[in-house]
């Protein structure tokens, strides 16, 4: 059984692509499965497309019918919590949906019928994401001081995802209010959690801040995501597969 690292992007999917040694590839489900090596261990590479239904198909296509043993999903984010900047990494503990309202026949937030609105990630997965960003964050990245940045870290805690690309100030606070533990938020990751818990497939996720979801989030971002986090994604990837990521 393979490894699955999924991409929300194609810049992302780009980078990682050519690692691969003895590459195939098969069409499934409208998506392009590019299976081979990478740093040793064999892996089957995907982009999941934008969104909670997307990646939910994704997830279930990967582990149903390729069989995946563990799924890395990695995309970019919009900072939410304090201290969270551009160009920083974020690994989530847990994920949830913050656009899920059930209410009043469930609390919100929580998913009908499994009495949990938060889905954690795998502890032993986390570590070793930490040990690898914390070893490819602390080089310098060339492309960083074009986008006014000169140190970058990484943060760990809950991640939340919705079907909208949250970028006015105002739906920042209003997230912030709501769920002050809240890292950052994306489109994918708390659904993909989701199927992973439904199969027991051990899942990962890590965020590279593009923006601070406010009145500038979309300044720059193809770029950004070009040159800064699909190398990041890259980078601690393969770190993470040289620690034993499995």
């Amino acid at each position: 059984m393979a490894l699955a690292i999924v991409s929300a992007m194609h810049e992302e999917l780009r980078a990682l692509v050519p690692q691969l040694q003895s590459p195939t590839v098969e069409r499934a489900g409208g998506r392009d499965f590019h299976r081979g090596r990478l740093a040793g261990r064999e892996v089957v590479l995907v982009l999941s497309g934008i969104g909670k239904v997307a990646a939910a198909a994704t997830a279930g296509l990967l582990i149903d019918r390729y069989g995946a043993r563990s799924l890395l999903f990695t995309g970019v984010a919009g900072g939410l919590g304090e201290g969270v900047a551009v160009g920083d990494v974020v690994v989530a503990d847990a994920l949830l949906q913050h656009d899920l309202d059930v209410s009043p026949l469930f609390p919100r937030w929580e998913v009908p019928l499994t009495g949990r609105s938060r889905f954690a990630t795998d502890a032993s997965l986390r570590a070793v994401l930490r040990k690898a960003c914390e070893e490819v964050l602390s080089q310098p990245h060339p492309a960083l001081r074009s986008f006014g940045l000169d140190t970058v870290r990484h943060h760990e805690g809950l991640v939340i995802s919705g079907d909208r690309f949250v970028s006015t100030a105002h739906e920042s606070a209003a997230l912030r209010e709501a769920l002050p533990d809240a890292l950052a938020v994306e489109m994918e990751g708390a659904s993909m959690a989701q199927v992973c818990a439904d199969f027991g497939c051990p899942l990962s996720v890590l965020r590279t801040i593009s923006d601070r979801a406010d009145d500038d989030a979309h300044v720059d971002f193809s770029r950004f995501v070009s040159e800064v986090a699909a190398e990041f994604s890259r980078d601690i990837v393969l770190k993470a597969l040289s620690h034993g990521w499995a």
